[in-house]
């Protein structure tokens, strides 16, 4: 028993092996058994399961809070808020990725499973090289501020750019270095068929990989904003990590549940800019003032209010606006590569 209670990155190792048991039974429940077969999620469904991620890390915090007082509990609940509402943003690039390569609904939940997965071991891998860093130079954290500071102003100026497939050079070198189908094989990420320059059976990679790809290509580019803008909230490795993990775990549901509704939420990512520049601006505003650090109940309150207020103005502006069309079955992926034009590899 002695075990369970020695020192392991701050906390009693027992508080870990129980948030990962807890995090392995949510994986097994939602992937494993309450969507082992790919199908179409409904609104109903989503939302349920949404509300019950969210729920949970809610009450997370709460136990962040019984059992490491008032100040770490706040300092969770606020990195929870700004990781869930990061995740938002993630869902519309997410959605654009599947509306380019075509991916109907039924599959798009494959293409999920694998990426919350990735996502996971990514940010765990992240966040321990964070911690190590910061914990040897503390002043890198005025380093992740400042970043938090000049990627909210760009994400401003930048306004609706949107997250363009066809340029990213990953997709371009997967394009000219493996066999690439232009159509989709049901839930097959790779096929093997018969190669038309040589005539031999070879693999080959479907859309619905190299959307997975891209999925988790662009995780990789939220988590340099979202790592920092943890660590700039709190310094303390199981509230990051923790933090971070909850935000992600519901990402899958919430994608099937505001799907439908991203072109609604037209003022979130500006309200999402001001929450970055508000993080890292508040760290020079306490050395400013001679504080060790802002006080968790304002950080929350200010990052709660200016996220409310772009949610709420966004659904007011967007009120009357028809829903987005959905994807079909028989959605062709227009904009992958055919077999003529894939560069073929022996």
């Amino acid at each position: 028993m002695e075990l369970l209670f020695v020192d392991a990155m701050g906390k009693p190792l027992w508080m870990w092996l129980g948030f990962f048991a807890l995090v392995l039974v949510l994986l097994v429940l939602d992937l494993g058994v309450l969507n082992r077969k790919n199908h179409d999620i409904g609104m109903r469904q989503s939302l349920l399961l949404s509300a019950f991620y969210i729920s949970l890390g809610v009450a997370f915090g709460g136990f962040i809070w019984w059992e490491l007082g008032s100040e770490s509990g706040m300092q969770y609940l606020t990195g929870f808020v700004v990781e869930k509402s990061l995740a938002m943003d993630n869902i519309f690039v997410i959605a654009m990725i599947f509306g380019y390569f075509a991916i109907p609904k039924q599959y798009q939940h494959r293409v999920l499973v694998y990426g919350i997965l990735g996502v996971v071991i990514l940010r765990g891998i992240m966040i321990a090289a964070g911690a190590a860093i910061v914990e040897q130079y503390e002043w890198v954290l005025y380093l992740f501020a400042a970043f938090l500071i000049i990627t909210g102003i760009r994400m401003l100026m930048a306004g609706d750019d949107e997250f363009d497939v066809s340029a990213n050079p990953v997709f371009k070198f997967m394009r000219k270095r493996f066999r690439v189908t232009e159509e989709l094989h049901g839930q097959k990420f790779m096929i093997r068929r018969t190669d038309p320059h040589t005539g031999k059976s070879k693999t080959w990679i479907t859309p619905l990989l190299l959307a997975l790809v891209m999925v988790e290509l662009a995780d990789v580019i939220f988590a340099v904003d979202s790592i920092p803008a943890i660590f700039a909230i709190t310094t303390d490795p199981y509230i990051v990590f923790t933090s971070n993990i909850f935000a992600i775990l519901g990402l899958r549901a919430l994608y099937f549940a505001l799907a439908s509704l991203i072109h609604r939420f037209v003022y979130l990512k500006y309200a999402l800019s001001l929450v970055l520049v508000f993080i890292g601006g508040k760290i020079f505003v306490a050395d400013a003032l001679g504080l060790a650090k802002i006080p968790p109940m304002w950080s929350l309150s200010i990052t709660l209010g200016i996220l409310a207020a772009g949610i709420f103005s966004s659904l007011w502006k967007t009120r009357n606006d028809a829903p987005e069309p959905e994807l079909t079955i028989d959605a062709k992926p227009a904009s992958t590569p055919t077999i003529a034009e894939t560069t073929t590899k022996a």
